[in-house]
């Protein structure tokens, strides 16, 4: 049988709460065991109940919940976090990241997203939007290309196809497969098969180790 995941809801919005919480008790193998009104309760009461994991809204008073989320090993040393917001600021997604949350997602995020970050993050995985993800890779370009201005040649050690290359770059950039498809002229399904195997092939499972992956060859 599945384990149940314990989780715990923090938004000062009541009825915020009672439509999130209500979407996760449909699911069988989620439990919501506690709710906060701010990060101040939320610390407190995944304290006393140790929950697997904290969903928790960006901007509450007392204490914010990106400021939680970077004291909850204080106080939950195995619960996990996921900072929801109705604001894709690459401001606030950068420092949820700083913060120790395992995932960010916006408050507009559809049912099947929501539930397959839950399960991936309690899977000791990362979970960020499709949009979200865009923002952490401009920012990581960013900020490597202003503290690598040097151009290196790319360490190509794991038999990366010149296509699976040129698609490494674009998803690099930000783009979605779809953009990259109709930049190709390929379909999506083409791009979704050069991806999967591009990943297998640097052994990642999300945009964010790609994107480390792709430093340390020099990409």
């Amino acid at each position: 049988m599945e384990k149940v995941i314990k989780i715990i809801l923090a938004d000062d919005h009541l009825l915020v709460r009672n439509g999130i919480k209500s979407l996760l008790l449909e699911d069988a193998t989620l439990d919501v065991i506690g709710e906060a009104s701010n990060g101040k309760e939320a610390l407190e009461l995944a304290k006393e109940t140790q929950p697997d994991l904290l969903i928790i809204d960006v901007r509450m008073p007392v204490m914010d919940g990106i400021e939680a989320a970077g004291h909850l090993k204080d106080y939950a040393p195995n619960t996990k976090s996921i900072v929801l917001s109705m604001h894709d600021s690459e401001e606030y997604i950068l420092k949820s990241i700083k913060a120790g949350a395992s995932g960010y997602l916006l408050k507009d995020t559809g049912k099947e997203e929501f539930l397959k970050a839950i399960k991936t993050v309690f899977n000791g995985g990362k979970y960020f939007s499709g949009d979200i993800s865009n923002v952490i890779v401009s920012n990581y370009l960013q900020t490597t290309s202003t503290t690598n201005p040097t151009v290196k040649t790319p360490k190509n050690t794991l038999g990366l196809t010149k296509k699976e290359i040129e698609i490494l770059s674009l998803i690099l950039s930000g783009m979605t497969n779809t953009e990259i498809s109709d930049k190709l002229g390929k379909s999506k399904r083409t791009i979704e098969t050069h991806r999967f195997n591009l990943m297998k092939k640097m052994n990642v499972k999300n945009l964010i180790e790609l994107s480390s992956k792709a430093k340390e060859l020099g990409f």
